[in-house]
């Protein structure tokens, strides 16, 4: 039990709240426990308006479910800053509820200094500036607290060193004006001579309200709760019930979430002042939203069911409706997931079958009408992607569908015959990369050998060339010394030498001839010219197995 929130308690109502405490907790161990700390507990003095017995009554019994810590299960938020557009609240942002209640004055004024601490935030009004600060008439709080004292004749001081400098100007207090609405955070506070001290210093606000900026606010920027307050003052025929539903956040659709959310309760375990509700009595399917599962489940399978009876009719249009609409109420139902996969493979949507075979076994991995399905519907995949031949991919889908189902004779068979298929394959390439290599190895010998013969051709050309130079030499040597060395006339020396000349011209000529002869009278050969010689290459080009390609 919370020790300390019952010690609160307990101070405040008294001995008798003592005495049926320890009734009605007597066989409480955790009471037990705290029993000790709680005797030496001071009760407050009681005014004359005594509680109601009837309200000790149910505290005291109730105890161990009011002040057990546990019932909080979830962490509680901290303290958000409000916006200052209506339209942008999560939730209803009313006055304050002893706005609506019949509390009296010195009631209202001893519990705000009671409840007053450092670090909360104040709104008040300059009514009043002098050389060592000013003073605010105070009008509501505006963080953690939430209360309207414009009525309560509170006063506050803000000292000029509890001001922050804003430039070079040496009177901070130059910027506010009587009439100024004042942000300030709580300084200190003396309840006893009913004194509080406010400043306008970021480091006086508490750790949950930094983010809040202190100082000049407009009108517009005055708490809503003030606002409303206000406003609901001016119009005495302005209800609780009127006001609530004129906020925007009260039409929020997801505010219960959020206000459970921000006092840290939990809606799948919440508290309750009933033993028998007791969220800890019930186990995890008796709450609304397993309930819900179980009868979004139970709506969907009759769907699944319509459907199976308009396929088994061939009515595919109105089976496929029923299916839409069953995975609409339950969008993970396993079996609307099967009975569609197995119509769109029956149309011939392959890949869309594929897909919610998948989900399906995904949500149910141990499905077994969903694994055969699915192992046929990849066999049937693999085959198509064979016909546009993607081999790699279907052998792939072969092996998935034989994890799925070993004992599938289709998906054994289909992948023996693509595996087979894909090793012939790689052996015909092999053997057309070798034969290609081959084939360039040849083509690199016989150019060489091509090369060779040109070679030697040119270099027996050479050879001829100065075998016919140095014969030529070697006749006109000896003409000249076989001629008299007589002084004739010049006539008879000129026709010795026409003799010389039809001489060499003759011997020329015969020995053209002869080598002609020689020549011709080789196999396949034919001297035309350069088109003869043209003949030859290419009579060698095919002896060598070049065939037209050139060199």
């Amino acid at each position: 039990m919370d020790r300390d929130l019952l010690r609160q308690c307990l101070t405040y109502h008294g001995e008798s709240f003592f005495n049926k405490l320890k009734c009605e907790q007597t066989e409480n161990p955790d009471f037990q426990a705290v029993l000790s700390d709680l005797c030496k507990v001071s009760c407050e003095s009681k005014s004359d308006e005594q509680d109601s017995p009837l309200v000790e009554q149910f505290i005291a019994r109730k105890a161990d479910i009011l002040f057990s810590p546990a019932w909080k299960t979830t962490a509680h938020q901290e303290e958000e800053h409000e916006e200052d557009d209506d339209a942008a609240e999560p939730y209803a942002i009313m006055p304050p509820l002893e706005l609506f209640m019949e509390v009296s004055f010195e009631e209202r004024r001893a519990m705000m200094y009671r409840d007053l601490e450092k670090g909360d935030i104040l709104v008040g009004r300059i009514n009043n500036i002098r050389e060592y600060g000013f003073f605010l008439t105070l009008l509501c709080t505006a963080g953690g607290l939430k209360r309207d004292i414009e009525d309560l004749e509170l006063s506050a001081l803000c000292h000029i060193r509890e001001i922050p400098s804003t430039g070079s100007h040496d009177d901070p207090l130059s910027y506010f004006q009587i009439g100024d609405f004042i942000r300030a955070a709580v300084k200190d506070i003396d309840r006893y001579q009913e004194k509080i001290t406010v400043s306008l210093l970021p480091a006086s606000l508490s750790t949950n309200l930094e983010h809040i900026k202190l100082g000049v606010v407009p009108r517009e920027e005055l708490p809503i709760h003030y606002r409303r307050g206000v406003d609901a003052a001016a119009d005495s025929s302005e209800t609780y019930e009127c006001i609530l539903k004129s906020c925007h956040g009260y039409h929020n659709p997801s505010v219960v979430a959020y206000l459970l959310e921000k006092v840290g309760v939990s809606d799948s375990h919440p508290p309750s002042m009933m033993r028998g509700l007791q969220s800890k009595l019930f186990q995890e399917e008796d709450f609304a939203s397993a309930i819900r599962k179980k009868q979004s489940a139970s709506w969907a399978l009759k769907c699944v069911r319509a459907g199976v009876g308009y396929f088994k009719h061939g009515h595919h249009v109105e089976a496929m409706n029923e299916y839409n609409k069953a995975l609409d109420i339950d969008t993970n139902n396993v079996e609307a997931l099967v009975a569609r996969g197995a119509l769109y493979a029956n149309k011939g949507s392959i890949v869309k079958a594929i897909t919610d075979f998948e989900l399906a076994l995904k949500s149910c991995p141990d499905h077994r009408n969903a694994k055969k399905y699915l192992c046929q519907t990849l066999v049937e995949r693999g085959k198509q992607l064979e016909e546009q031949e993607k081999l790699v991919t279907a052998e792939g889908l072969y092996r998935r569908a034989l994890f799925l189902d070993g004992s599938s004779p289709e998906a054994q068979e289909a992948l023996h015959k693509i595996t087979d298929t894909i090793q012939k394959s790689i052996r015909l390439r092999e053997e057309a990369l070798a034969k290609e290599q081959e084939k360039a190895t040849s083509s690199q010998i016989s150019a060489e050998k091509l090369r060779k013969i040109l070679k030697e051709e040119k270099r027996m050309k050479r050879k001829r060339k100065r075998s016919r130079t140095s014969s030529a030499s070697t006749s006109t040597t000896s003409s000249r010394n076989s001629s008299p060395p007589s002084s004739s006339s010049s006539s008879s020396r000129a026709r010795s030498k026409k003799k010389k000349k039809k001489k060499r011209r003759s011997e020329r000529g015969s020995k053209r001839r002869g080598r002609r002869s020689k020549e011709e009278g080789r196999p396949g050969f034919r001297r035309e010219g350069r088109g003869g010689r043209a003949a030859y290459l290419s009579a060698v080009l095919l002896v060598c197995g070049l065939g037209g390609r050139r060199v």
